[in-house]
């Protein structure tokens, strides 16, 4: 099946912030299920190479493929706040419901993910927006005080501060200037409100 690649497609939220989506689905037009994956991880470099071999193999099966940006990361605007905060969840199903609403869409959304992706599709499935139908999830759980990477039973892990610092990298990047003119200005934004997430973990 043909298809077409959508780069810089931008989702709005209720608060006027957008994010920033990739969108990969049949060329014919014709509504279908779409499927969503919903991470910090900066879909513009950092994912690229998974996500152009990933993405585009599912459109090709006849659904609507998206990777977007969570708030603050990438090339989203906004101000990240912390790991699957109840902003991002909020944020989630604002994108769920824009999703269905598109005309290439049939209605139903899935999410998919590995770690983050997966603990996130979890923790928005329990918000039950009703367009999402489905969730296939890899390497998460919905337990993160037993088995959450940070806590393990609430023995603050050594990882936790190499993963806070790693984040921080992440998120401290500026946006990709061919999408965000004002990438200087929202740079500063982020330097300024991003949280070391080792210090908020460890909390």
């Amino acid at each position: 099946m043909e298809t077409i690649d959508q780069d810089g497609v931008w989702i709005p939220l209720p608060d006027g912030t957008r994010l920033s989506a990739r969108i990969w689905r049949p060329r014919d037009g014709a509504p279908v299920p779409a499927i969503l994956e919903y991470i910090p991880y900066r879909k513009r470099d950092n994912t690229l190479p998974r996500d152009e071999t990933i993405h585009p193999w599912m459109a090709a099966q006849g659904y609507a493929c998206l990777r977007v940006d969570i708030r603050g990361t990438g090339d989203s605007e906004g101000v990240f706040d912390d790991e699957y905060s109840p902003r991002e969840l909020a944020d989630a199903c604002d994108v769920i419901a824009w999703i269905a609403a598109q005309d290439w869409c049939d209605g139903a959304v899935g999410m998919m993910g590995k770690s983050w992706g997966a603990f996130n599709s979890l923790q928005t499935a329990w918000m039950n927006p009703p367009a999402l139908k489905a969730v296939v999830k890899v390497c998460g759980t919905v337990d993160r005080f037993h088995d959450d990477i940070h806590f393990k039973g609430g023995c603050l892990l050594g990882e936790n501060f190499a993963w806070g610092s790693l984040m921080l990298s992440y998120c401290a990047r500026p946006a990709d200037p061919l999408l965000r003119p004002d990438w200087r200005a929202d740079l500063r934004q982020r330097i300024a409100t991003m949280p070391h997430l080792s210090a908020v973990w460890s909390d």
